[in-house]
């Protein structure tokens, strides 16, 4: 920056910012709030203090120490945070929103975010932070904030959706938080992460201003930290940037939480600025009105697709359904469990290893079929809780197994999808046929018998599997992205 720059001042309604030259001075006002008293100079001076301690984490070379103004008259010392002042083309939410190309910054951004988490205290308030209760206090609090909001300007029904998704996703993931404290995941973090704060230099980005009021707002998971920033690019219109931040911080720090975590941290953190925004309109800000339901909108969108889905994909042989299944996950992200090499797993074969026997029999008897459909849905019910949509690969012509699996949905709150995959018997015949070999030991004389013993399913979505294997996944891909919302119908109306 040149010491040439002209000269800026931004105010808030609790400190000044002066850009001179190549410096930026920041002033505390000397006012006391809800969560903040800077009524005395004495007090202004020992937050400055702790801000320049707190960002010298992350951006030492920015924040310069603490000085103080004197006044013509003699007045007292104001103190005042001295820093290196920032080129403002370099923002990174001004590249976003002039549209560059931002994957390399985000990507390095990620990966300092993770490296400055790796180093960061581990404590027990840390920890109790990340608890599910203690976050499930923090979303029912900035819910009843946003309540008087409700139809002016936010949507009423937007609300009461998040809300009621919200409930569902905390309510059925306690050992998916129990887990990540467990694994040290969550820290004393930056805790305000902002397009508008971050500067991308040719030699790294410096992130600046962290939230220093409040220690207890930094006990973050690092999945929260950073789903503020892929919330914020979110919002500035770039959805991909956002993503590859996400990827570049998982990569860099070993996380390997399901990607409903970070749908769920940034919905939270959308509904924390909407919350802002509620208030800046009802102090008069008129503009702030767009912001507010521009957040919700957001924060609704991420809490849809944090909603962890259970998916039953059945059928007769040579029907198409592992294809179908196969194709929903990749598309979807879920876990896909198949019956077919499960089955083999706990009878000690490869899946490639012929099991062939009649109807009913080796293998396939009964008592066979009855623990693998059971263990099926136990290992189902543990990657529900933890965060994960599961797909399950398997026939599902009984009609008790189909029930204990929406059972399952129902007490993991998640979104139950039953789908049938169907076609003419003489396609289904000639797949089995001249199939490759696979895990599935069916053959067309057993194909029959199943079709002679099973009954209707009319509670399932049909997928049709004749034509080309896309046509089928797109079709499934649309039943499981309506489910979320015909479920969240169904427990408004049960109540």
């Amino acid at each position: 920056m040149s010491p040439s720059a002209g000269a800026v001042a931004h105010e808030t309604h609790i400190g000044v910012v002066l850009l001179l030259g190549d410096r930026a001075y920041k002033l505390k006002k000397p006012v006391r709030t809800a969560f903040c008293d800077f009524s005395r100079i004495e007090l202004r001076r020992a937050a400055l203090e702790r801000e320049l301690e707190l960002n010298r984490r992350l951006a030492p070379d920015c924040y310069l120490g603490v000085g103080a103004f004197t006044g013509p008259e003699g007045d007292a010392p104001e103190p005042v945070l001295v820093m290196r002042r920032m080129p403002a083309d370099r923002r990174l939410s001004t590249l976003a929103r002039d549209g560059h190309d931002v994957t390399d910054e985000v990507r390095a951004v990620g990966r300092l975010v993770a490296r400055f988490h790796a180093d960061a205290p581990r404590t027990a308030q840390a920890a109790a932070a990340g608890e599910r209760d203690a976050v499930a206090a923090r979303w029912e609090a900035n819910l009843a904030e946003l309540a008087p909001f409700a139809g002016r300007p936010l949507d009423p029904d937007l609300l009461d959706e998040a809300a009621a998704l919200v409930h569902d996703y905390l309510t059925g993931r306690e050992p998916l938080f129990a887990e990540r404290v467990r694994a040290g995941r969550v820290v004393d973090g930056h805790g305000d992460l902002l397009a508008d704060d971050i500067f991308c230099l040719d030699d790294g980005p410096r992130l600046l201003d962290c939230l220093d009021f409040d220690d207890r707002l930094r006990y973050v998971d690092g999945i929260d930290d950073v789903a503020f920033l892929a919330m914020d690019l979110e919002r500035l219109g770039s959805p991909n940037a956002a993503e590859r931040l996400l990827e570049a911080y998982r990569e860099f720090a070993g996380d390997t939480a399901a990607a409903s975590l970070a749908d769920h941290y940034i919905a939270y953190r959308a509904l924390v600025r909407c919350k802002v925004a509620c208030l800046r309109h009802d102090q008069g800000d008129d503009p702030a009105a767009d912001l507010a339901r521009t957040h919700l909108d957001l924060a609704v969108r991420r809490l849809r697709a944090a909603a962890v889905r259970l998916a039953v994909v059945g059928g007769l042989p040579g029907v198409g359904k592992s294809t179908v299944a196969a194709g929903l996950a990749t598309r979807t992200g879920a876990v896909v469990l198949s019956s077919d090499r499960l089955r083999k797993e706990l009878a000690g074969l490869d899946p490639a290893d012929s099991a062939a026997a009649g109807y009913g029999e080796g293998i396939y008897s009964p008592t066979h079929t009855d623990a693998t459909y059971s263990e099926l849905l136990r290992r189902a019910g543990l990657l529900l809780a933890r965060g994960e949509s599961v797909v399950l690969d398997a026939s599902w012509t009984d009609r008790r197994w189909r029930d204990t699996a929406a059972d399952l949905a129902r007490q993991a709150r998640a979104a139950f999808l039953p789908l049938q995959c169907r076609t003419d018997p003489a396609t289904a015949e000639d797949r089995i046929r001249t199939r490759a070999p696979n895990p599935s030991d069916a053959s067309p004389d057993i194909a029959r018998e199943m079709a002679d013993r099973t009954g209707p399913w009319p509670d399932a979505v049909t997928v049709w599997t004749t034509g080309p294997a896309r046509e089928s996944v797109d079709a499934a891909v649309r039943a499981w992205e309506d489910t979320t919302t015909a479920c969240r119908a169904d427990a408004t109306t049960t109540g």
